[in-house]
């Protein structure tokens, strides 16, 4: 673990070129990203990142308890102008006081942000959360998404993870765990537990999804998702949304992952009989994360080729 993980100046761009080398990418420098931050309604901003110059050609949704840095390595072998965008109530973006943060509000959010950073991009890309949201952008606002990238998810993601084990969950279990950590060696070695990972291997996410508070405590950079023993959100309507939206569709999944099923495979295919459906081998719900230069190959060809 790098001796200034724990300090408050801590450079959020700072890791690029440690995920770059892990992941065998060359390395041209620092890489042009800056962090911009949009008012999507009075009072209530969104954050996201911005990599390189020009018309941003892709716009990424991270999933929930996650950040826009969950899509660097992806960024990276992209190397294409893009957006990563914060979504509310997580990573620096605004929490809300009704911690609405589902799709449905969620895509009104995404669209503002879109308009002023991204206005034209080839495609938008979501996991999870993010993917839910991306379906709702698709079908809510059509002329922001000429394609659509859906990582590991469906609408019946909710019976799904009310089935599922903790080890199952893996990292997403930690939505649902302690607030704060006493020290931020303790929130990495949760983070390896839920994971399943070694704490080397997982600190830098865990860095960038965290931040130290006023009284020396360490908390996550989400708000709360649901008040405790709120009723688990009903996402199936949004099945509707992947059939009038008019787009192409790609679904890729983890490989190893229990978010998605075959039947959820067979319901999007009644919805949308075009889907393409790609599925990386060894990788979890977090695509993005385990296999960052596959899911980038298959985003490049389905968008671009």
């Amino acid at each position: 673990m790098r001796a200034d993980a724990g300090s408050p100046d801590f450079d959020e761009f700072s890791l690029l070129r440690d995920y770059a080398e892990y992941e065998g990418l060359p390395w041209k420098g620092q890489p042009r990203v800056e962090r911009r931050f949009v008012e999507v309604a009075p009072g209530q901003r969104v954050s996201a990142v911005v990599w390189g110059d020009g018309e941003p050609e892709l716009v990424f949704l991270h999933g929930g308890g996650q950040n826009v840095h969950t899509w660097d390595s992806v960024a990276m072998a992209l190397d294409r102008p893009l957006i990563a965008v914060d979504l509310p109530g997580h990573g620096h973006s605004d929490w809300r006081d009704d911690r609405e943060y589902w799709p449905w509000t969620n895509a009104d959010a995404v669209a503002a942000v879109m308009a002023e950073l991204a206005p034209a991009p080839k495609a938008v890309v979501g996991m999870s959360l993010g993917g839910l949201t991306t379906i709702r952008l698709a079908a809510a606002h059509t002329d922001l998404v000429p394609k659509v990238v859906i990582v590991d998810v469906s609408p019946g993601v909710s019976a799904r993870t009310s089935e599922m084990t903790l080890e199952q969950r893996g990292p997403t279990a930690l939505i649902g765990g302690p607030r704060t950590y006493p020290s931020f060696a303790e929130l990495v070695e949760a983070t390896a537990r839920a994971s399943g990972r070694d704490p080397e291997a997982v600190w830098r996410g865990a860095r960038l999804n965290a931040t130290q508070l006023d009284d020396g405590t360490w908390g996550w950079r989400y708000d709360q998702l649901r008040n405790e023993g709120a009723t688990p959100i009903d996402f199936t309507p949004l099945w509707t949304d992947v059939a009038s939206a008019p787009q192409p569709f790609m679904l890729v999944r983890g490989g190893v992952s229990a978010h998605v099923h075959d039947d959820d495979v067979e319901q999007y295919r009644r919805h949308k009989p075009d889907i393409r459906v790609e599925v990386v081998d060894g990788a979890g719900h977090s695509v993005q994360s385990a296999k960052p230069l596959v899911l980038a190959q298959l985003i490049e060809d389905f968008v671009f080729s």
